[in-house]
């Protein structure tokens, strides 16, 4: 069970949050540059009176609230994300993104303000017994700010028995539970080709050239079959080629010497994201000879798979379903080829990450969308189910 929560606290709440959330999503910060929104992070926890550490990671808060009972010496993190998206917002709504380019597309205004929410709870029923810590965590779009709190010492400085946090979901109806034991988030790879090759006359002495564009397509084509013939089809993957640049549009009779193509790699686990790498670069070395020019390949691997850990995932469950009835989850949720890089927190810490629903219809815009917009509905019953977990894992010695 777990520990009795005021019900009506978030609905008093729910204005205030609201108008924070709103307030976060017209000043967004891409990662690391998350300044103005750290701030005000930091003066909502002063507000409270909550204790915090700040300038982990960059721009990253973690606060650390004291029971009032007696120490059990359990210790629980919640953690939200910061960061907005290199994108022009193209809603109309009263709370558009001031900054020209750059928007909260992922929800992390929702997150962060949930998180708030929580605090605010804490800081008024102390009644109970352990620690837990606050993690406002900078740079999640790609850029590693998980990662970066954990190699500056989050879980040395700031020890945790279990860490949990949470995403919005547009793809789910609002309120919504959503999670699975295992993978739930996708390792993410990135990959840059360099296509090299001898430019010349496209029409005079075009044998004369190696060409790096007849080279890319070939290499397109051979790599789109890569996860249908080199991984597992028991083992979800995705290889997805989204860049290309070479030559000029203008030069029309112009070889060039260099192609260059962009793309992502996601798989679940590290067999299959192994097995792809090297079908990739097999691929890349057999077209190059083939064609008699040179494929360099970088692949980057930015995050590794989010993997829950089963006994975080049942306390979830169970969280969940007491507070919001077994008809408002969902208990083995498809895994999502996304990325996500509380990944790097699960690998130091046992913990969990879910989804909340958040849509009000099939037309509600999805995630790194120009016009998605955080459903402020989800706050109060986000920021509850936050403590809720949070209480129950501290009373949980298993």
């Amino acid at each position: 069970m777990t520990q009795p929560i005021d019900p009506t606290f978030f609905d008093d709440q729910h204005s205030s949050l609201t108008e924070l959330r709103q307030h976060f999503h017209r000043h967004p910060e891409l990662g690391f540059k998350e300044h103005a929104t750290s701030a005000r992070v930091c003066d909502e926890l002063e507000r409270l009176d909550i204790p915090f550490d700040h300038g982990l990671g960059g721009t990253g808060v973690v606060a650390t609230i004291r029971g009032l009972g007696p120490d059990n010496g359990r210790r629980i993190g919640l953690r939200a994300d910061m960061d907005a998206l290199p994108i022009q917002e193209a809603s109309d709504h009263g709370h558009v993104s001031e900054v020209p380019g750059v928007m909260h597309a992922c929800g992390h205004d929702g997150h962060t303000t949930m998180l708030i929410g929580a605090a605010r709870y804490l800081a008024r029923h102390r009644d109970f017994s352990g620690t837990i810590q606050l993690v406002f965590q900078p740079a999640e779009e790609g850029l590693g700010g998980g990662r970066a709190m954990v190699e500056e010492g989050l879980f040395e400085r700031f020890p945790m028995d279990a860490i949990y946090g949470l995403h919005n979901w547009p793809a789910l109806p609002r309120g919504q539970v959503a999670i699975r034991p295992g993978p739930i988030m996708a390792a993410t790879d990135r990959l840059d080709i360099c296509i090299r090759g001898k430019g010349g006359h496209g029409g005079v002495n075009p044998h004369l050239s190696t060409d790096p564009v007849r080279m890319a397509g070939a290499l397109i084509q051979a790599l789109h079959s890569v996860v249908s013939r080199d991984a597992d089809p028991l083992s979800p993957a995705a290889l997805s080629l989204c860049g290309i640049k070479g030559g000029e549009l203008d030069g029309f009779a112009i070889i060039p010497d260099e192609v260059r193509l962009s793309g992502t790699v996601r798989t679940l686990d590290s067999a299959t994201q192994d097995r792809i790498a090297e079908a990739i670069q097999r691929t890349c070395d057999g077209v190059a000879a083939t064609y008699g020019g040179e494929i360099e390949v970088d692949h980057q691997r930015i995050f590794p798979a989010t993997v829950n850990h089963p006994a975080a995932t049942d306390h979830v469950i169970a969280t969940a379903k007491e507070l919001l009835g077994e008809t408002a989850l969902e208990r083995d949720v498809s895994p999502s080829l996304g990325g996500e890089d509380f990944a790097f927190m699960l690998e130091k810490c046992p913990g969990a990450y879910f989804f909340l629903g958040s849509a009000e219809s099939d037309t509600t815009p999805p995630l790194h969308n120009a016009r998605y917009d955080f459903n402020d509905a989800i706050i109060p019953v986000g920021s509850r189910l936050l403590v809720a977990i949070a209480l129950g894992a501290l009373n949980d010695h298993r």
